[in-house]
């Protein structure tokens, strides 16, 4: 879910409590809050722990909400998973350690200590190497999945092939979740459970379509789905997300504002690449 702004830059909490509800109303059967797509490295902890609380309330009994409380810092992210966890909240997602870019072992470690300092919460891992410069491996994937409350990976390696020794090497009820729109479908055939999605803000409703036309046989169905979504996919990465989500829900008249610096608003071009892709989906 992305973080909306005022104009002034502040978060808008009143419109995240609106986005929440639209989003769960659209297909979404969870909502990661604070996550990259929230632009969790430019809000204080603060700011996210107030989302949190925003979003459960909006959503509670209709939508489980996992807190985005992943840190480079093993302790940092031990801290501010416990506090989500005291909030009453149904997970968190815990990002690869970026910058830092520890080995496997120190991965491993980083991720294990969490979970054993939050045995209530259930952990959504999280391997995004081309932000975090650092891979989580499957062989660690696979380890970690043993620990009792590390019940999921939002994959967004790219790669099919580690998705696919993941999914062969770990318990059936481990959920594999596509961390990219466009790989939705395929990661689905090798066993994924669904989508941490960002394309939801706007076609929640045909990703879920989608999800269970595959998971009920109707395969030609879910493809012909996903090749209709493919230019939209495609367009909400034309520049660093969220910039280019961000603008096509103002262009759908959501005023979640633009983002917060080191990113920057959204290009003509691209804004006007995504209000054709957005006018050619309304019309199909």
């Amino acid at each position: 879910m992305v973080t909306p702004f005022a104009s002034d830059g502040s978060v808008s909490y009143e419109m995240a409590e609106k986005l929440a509800v639209h989003l769960v109303e659209h297909g979404s059967d969870a909502l990661v809050v604070c996550g990259t797509t929230g632009e969790s490295p430019t809000l204080t902890w603060e700011e996210e722990f107030r989302l949190f609380q925003v979003v459960h309330g909006a959503v509670s009994g209709k939508a489980k909400v996992i807190a985005g409380t992943g840190s480079n810092s093993t302790q940092e992210a031990i801290e501010a998973t416990q506090k989500a966890a005291a909030l009453g909240l149904d997970g968190a997602l815990q990002v690869v350690p970026y910058y830092n870019k520890p080995p496997q072992e120190g991965l491993y470690e980083h991720f294990r200590a969490i979970a054993v300092a939050c045995p209530e919460l259930p952990i959504m891992l999280y391997n995004i190497p081309g932000r975090t410069g650092c891979n989580l491996a499957a062989e660690t994937v696979i380890r970690l999945a043993e620990l009792p409350n590390i019940v999921a990976i939002k994959e967004a390696s790219g790669s099919l092939d580690q998705a696919s020794h993941i999914r062969a090497m770990t318990p059936p009820d481990f959920a594999l979740y596509s961390g990219d729109d466009s790989l939705t479908l395929p990661l689905l055939a090798i066993g994924g459970r669904g989508v941490v999605s960002v394309a939801s803000h706007l076609v929640g409703d045909r990703l879920q379509a989608m999800i269970r036309a595959f998971e009920l046989g109707q395969v030609s169905t879910a493809t012909q789905i996903h090749l209709d979504l493919l230019p939209l996919f495609k367009g909400l990465f034309a520049m660093t997300n969220p910039i280019p989500v961000k603008a096509a829900l103002e262009l759908q008249g959501w005023a979640v504002g633009t983002v917060r610096p080191p990113l920057c608003p959204v290009t003509e071009a691209v804004k006007s690449q995504l209000a054709e892709v957005l006018k050619d989906l309304a019309g199909s």
